[in-house]
């Protein structure tokens, strides 16, 4: 007998229809393909919010959709391996995504991102498709680490820790498969930064969204 999964991607076509009976809401993990670090999988971005979704969808009564792998990554070109899209591709893509998804059932499309490049794109793409979705279907998007505390913020990102590839996303992929971290190429070291008091997420935002290659 076929065991039971939270993975959409897994299931056959009666499964999801025997689900949609009862239950309406899919996760759609979403990341990015690029460097993290001499170290990192390039699906660092992925793996994360995939792995909460696992843990969460169970807990919620959701299914998990096939995750996006290509995203906005503008910051970061130059690096060999990185793949990304276009903003109106990427936004063009969350529509549709919207669209298909309540065209089959589902009435809670929660888009749990894991790449902060994405963040107002999946916003902006959720609010275009919203006029075209039936009056009962959300689209939203949520960051795995939204529901961090300050203390937790402060503890997994920010100039004291890194914004990238850093300890703490680096852990996290250890904890989900240590055989895709290469331990032997990680690099402690940390320059050292003057003690700024600037709100870290407005200055990526300034600088970095606009500035590919800034990385």
């Amino acid at each position: 007998m076929k065991p039971d999964t939270v993975f959409l991607g897994e299931m056959t076509n009666p499964e999801v229809e025997a689900f949609l009976k009862t239950r309406h809401t899919v996760i759609v993990p979403t990341g990015a393909t690029e460097q993290h670090g001499p170290h990192g999988p390039l699906l660092t971005d992925v793996l994360i919010p995939q792995e909460v979704a696992r843990r969460v969808a169970p807990k919620i009564g959701a299914v998990v959709a096939p995750p996006i792998n290509y995203a906005l990554s503008f910051p970061h070109v130059g690096f060999t391996g990185l793949v990304h899209v276009r903003i109106s591709t990427f936004m063009a893509l969350i529509e549709d995504l919207c669209a298909s998804f309540a065209a089959s059932g589902f009435k809670r499309i929660i888009f749990l991102n894991g790449h902060y490049d994405n963040t107002y794109a999946i916003a902006y793409g959720c609010a275009n498709a919203a006029y075209h979705l039936p009056k009962d279907v959300k689209a939203f998007p949520v960051n795995y680490w939204d529901a961090l505390t300050a203390d937790e913020i402060a503890e997994w990102s920010g100039l004291k820790n890194g914004l990238h590839a850093n300890l703490a996303e680096t852990s996290a992929v250890l904890a989900i498969n240590p055989n895709l971290v290469d331990m032997d190429r990680a690099n402690a070291e940390f320059p050292p930064f003057p003690e700024y008091t600037v709100n870290t997420g407005r200055v990526h935002t300034a600088f970095f969204f606009t500035s590919p290659g800034s990385v």
